[in-house]
């Protein structure tokens, strides 16, 4: 019940925010709406990482911060694991979820391609907010290439 009122609530937030810069708007209404987006997730996801972590031992490095926010993190919020993490050992990580729960509602045509950042924003935004809680300054952004499936690129920045 929590996930789709959740969902439910994510459209709405998208749909809103996307209906005040829609007819005619240019590109920074669109990266307005965009921005807005980000940081509400930022500001949910140091709320979430905390309530998550309080039960858990402390991390040892960066790479397992990043195994908790895989198999923890993404499991209390869309109910399954990233379904693949990679890195190159230098500081940036790709996650994959194949089926991403926000991009199902619009996975039915490719026309829905161009609106996909709209919908994986809030993610970006509680992704980054969780890193910053556990101490790692962070730059995510998304991708997509065929509907659900999407990668979430973390670059940590350098202190």
């Amino acid at each position: 019940m929590a996930e789709v009122v959740f969902e439910l609530l994510h459209l709405e937030l998208v749909s809103r925010l996307r209906a005040g810069g829609e007819a005619g708007a240019g590109e920074p209404e669109r990266g307005k709406c965009i921005s807005t987006l980000e940081g509400m997730g930022f500001r949910a996801g140091q709320g979430l990482i905390e309530r998550f972590t309080k039960e858990s031992p402390s991390f040892k490095d960066e790479l397992d911060v990043m195994k908790f926010i895989c198999k923890e993190f993404w499991t209390n919020l869309f109910r399954k694991q990233i379904d693949n993490l990679r890195t190159n050992h230098q500081g940036t990580y790709v996650l994959q979820d194949n089926r991403f729960r926000l991009l199902t509602p619009i996975s039915n045509g490719k026309q829905y391609l161009e609106e996909a950042p709209k919908f994986l924003a809030f993610t970006c935004g509680l992704l980054r907010g969780a890193l910053s809680n556990l101490g790692i300054d962070s730059a995510v952004t998304a991708e997509v290439s065929a509907l659900p499936a999407c990668k979430f690129h973390i670059v940590i920045q350098a202190s």
